[in-house]
């Protein structure tokens, strides 16, 4: 997935409209480059999981900037962010909240989480326990957690970023199909390239402070606003019976494929469908065409799909997997 061609900074279009929302998010990309050297797919990727209103998961080396991307995303966008960090001794009131009892009033008031944010940071997710990891299903799916049998609504937007350390798998417990599923998007962060490297360390000598991102020049370019608007304007992309019956063969097809026991659900191929509309609108167009479905099928697919034991010691990986697919499914047009 590559970033979008860059749109004109400057509209004539009246403040809302869906060009003007397009302008503002392409922003977002020269916004976080204060902060963060390169990474522009997994910028992209986290745009089109808020014009999706899904969840990434952020997959990389410890020291690739992934804390730091996520918090310069939510200061471009002027939205509230909290990171947690997972252990295995974190509990699941440690996340959603808890009852207090107040001796003051005699009484039990609700102590929020910090799940009650917009971007919520949940660092090496697959450090805690499954009973802990479990917390955050009520949230991504319905956008609410029940503490005491009280149904309490998270805030609008609302995204969990989670990461974890693809090398490191000591005293970790992976996360279940049923909670990869829970993800739009699977998000690889790549270590950079030597030039990237090298522009890293000449920040960081001419002073460059990650915990500080005000003194790095991070403004905010966009708004809660501006993603309404954006949202708006990606449910109004037109999907032809066509492409819709291209997203169907794409995933029947991964079920089918013998280097997997389990291939893209039907929840799949809805996510692809989607993440295709918001690449396309991203892109300047009112309307899906194949190279959309295609630019966002690996990392809308590579985490819902299941390796037989027998190809993964033969070296194949689900991005090999889905590649072949896409290579194979005819093209409509």
């Amino acid at each position: 997935m590559s970033a979008p061609p860059p749109v004109p900074a400057e509209t004539t279009e009246p403040l809302g409209n869906g060009d003007t929302a397009r302008a503002s998010l392409e922003a977002l990309r020269s916004e976080i480059a204060k902060a963060v050297v390169g990474q522009d797919p997994a910028v992209t990727g986290l745009v089109v999981a808020l014009l999706c209103r899904g969840h990434v998961l952020l997959e990389g080396v410890p020291g690739v900037a992934k804390t730091l991307l996520v918090r310069a995303l939510a200061a471009s966008l002027e939205l509230d962010t909290k990171r947690v960090q997972f252990t295995p001794d974190l509990m699941p009131s440690d996340v959603t909240g808890s009852l207090v009892y107040d001796a003051r009033t005699a009484e039990f008031s609700f102590q929020p989480g910090p799940v009650f944010t917009n971007l919520l940071l949940a660092d090496e997710i697959n450090r805690t326990p499954p009973k802990t990891q479990s917390s955050l299903l009520e949230a991504m799916e319905e956008r609410r957690v029940t503490v005491d049998g009280t149904p309490r609504q998270l805030p609008d937007p609302f995204l969990v970023a989670a990461t974890q350390n693809p090398v490191e798998y000591e005293g970790t417990y992976p996360l279940p199909e049923a909670q990869l599923d829970r993800f739009l998007l699977k998000l690889t962060v790549p270590l950079p390239s030597r030039e990237e490297e090298i522009n890293v360390l000449t920040r960081h000598s001419d002073g460059f402070n990650p915990r500080d991102l005000k003194s790095a020049g991070i403004r905010p370019v966009a708004g809660p606003a501006d993603l309404e608007a954006a949202r708006n304007a990606v449910a109004r992309t037109k999907v032809s019976p066509e492409i819709a019956g291209y997203v169907v063969d794409i995933c029947r097809a991964t079920r089918e494929s013998p280097s997997l026991s389990l291939g893209v659900s039907p929840r799949g191929a809805t996510a692809l469908l989607s993440t295709a509309r918001a690449w396309a609108w991203l892109t300047g167009r009112d309307y899906v065409i194949p190279d959309d479905v295609k630019a966002l099928a690996l990392p809308t697919l590579r985490h819902r799909v299941q390796l037989r034991p027998e190809a993964e010691m033969e070296g194949v990986t689900p991005d090999s997997v889905i590649t072949a697919v896409l290579a194979h499914v005819p093209v409509p047009r």
